[in-house]
C-alpha cells in the first residue's frame, strides 16, 4: 500500500506488550488469593534476575522500550516472587 510503511519497532512493541502484560493475570491471582502453591520459586528467581539484567542492559544502551517493557515485567514478576516467598 503506497505511504504505508513497515517498522520493526511495531513488531518490537507488540511483543513487549504481550510479554509484559502476560504477568498480570498471575499477579493478580496471587494477590487475590494469597495463594502460590502451584508457582514455582526457581522459575520466578530466574524470570526475576532475567528482567532486573534486560532492565540494566536497556538503561546501558538507553533504549526506552526495552526499560519500560522490563521495568513492568520486573514489577509483575517482583510481586508474584515476594508473594512466593511470604505466602508459602
Amino acid at each position: 500500500m503506497p505511504g504505508l510503511s513497515f517498522s520493526p519497532t511495531w513488531i518490537g512493541i507488540a511483543a513487549a506488550v504481550l510479554t509484559t502484560s502476560a504477568f498480570a493475570p498471575q499477579a493478580f491471582k496471587v494477590w487475590k488469593t494469597r495463594s502460590t502453591r502451584d508457582v514455582s520459586l526457581a522459575m520466578f528467581l530466574m524470570m526475576v534476575t532475567g528482567n532486573a539484567l534486560w532492565l540494566l542492559y536497556g538503561i546501558l544502551i538507553n533504549d526506552l522500550p526495552l526499560i519500560v517493557a522490563n521495568a513492568v515485567t520486573l514489577a509483575l514478576a517482583g510481586i508474584i516472587l515476594a508473594a512466593k516467598i511470604r505466602f508459602r
